[in-house]
């Protein structure tokens, strides 16, 4: 049983974040040999293709046959690393390990020119996604990955947040969104499930560079009796 929350001092109004989404950041230190060797793989990859195929729109290699990143003898040392750390944020999300197995359903490069973007979108059909940036100082010139709640409960009457000369002040409570700047070895884990985009890379200089996962949660093999709402794992299912 969790312990109930703490009363407020008397007399003061306490305002509390309840049931908030686990965004994870961690920042890696790409070694620059590495980094160059991947970016020169990803420009490979990518050919004389520069959108999708909108040209507003980034490069995405998942839709470009380009989806298995993992296996990639340039990149499969990174994503093993990168796993590592998508399983510390799994355990501090107080899963126990043991009982769950970690598969990645899809790993692909998403590139973005000048003025390309990514359009609201989420992942239905994986539990955990991640990104690893490849490029970007931190300022968001090059494209902000921005969220979006799926509700927005504390704007009270639906729509107030979006503001437009209307009551409710921008506030961190009210937020519409939250933009998060790329920079070259930081990884970001979130549910799939959470809208999320790019904006536009407003640099005329510098190609925003990230690499995406999907990955999905399992029973682990080993388990005769999968928990309730996990799916067993895929060596117990039978193919129709």
């Amino acid at each position: 049983m969790s312990e109930p929350l703490p009363l407020p001092p008397p007399g003061d109004l306490a305002i509390q974040p309840l049931f908030p989404v686990a965004l994870g950041q961690l920042q890696l230190r790409p070694d620059p040999l590495d980094l160059a060797l991947q970016l020169q793989a990803l420009h490979e990859l990518r050919g004389e293709a520069s959108s999708n195929p909108d040209p507003g729109c980034a490069w995405t290699g998942d839709l470009n046959g380009v989806w298995q990143l993992q296996k990639h003898p340039v990149f499969a040392g990174l994503i093993a690393e990168l796993l590592v750390h998508v399983r510390h944020y799994l355990q501090q999300l107080g899963f126990d390990l043991s009982q769950v197995a970690l598969h990645v359903q899809r790993c692909w490069p998403v590139l973005s020119e000048a003025d390309q973007v990514v359009g609201r979108h989420h992942h239905p059909n994986a539990h955990l996604s991640a990104v690893y940036y490849l490029s970007g100082d931190g300022s968001g010139d090059c494209g902000c990955l921005r969220f979006w709640p799926q509700r927005q409960l504390n704007e009270l009457v639906p729509g107030m947040a979006v503001g437009h000369g209307g009551p409710l002040a921008a506030t961190p409570w009210s937020a519409s969104f939250v933009d998060l700047a790329p920079r070259a070895g930081l990884l970001v884990l979130f549910p799939s499930c959470l809208d999320h985009a790019v904006l536009p890379n407003v640099s005329s200089e510098e190609l925003r560079a990230s690499i995406s996962l999907d990955l999905v949660l399992t029973a682990a093999a080993q388990l005769e009796q999968p928990a309730e709402y996990l799916a067993p794992h895929p060596s117990q299912w039978h193919a129709v």
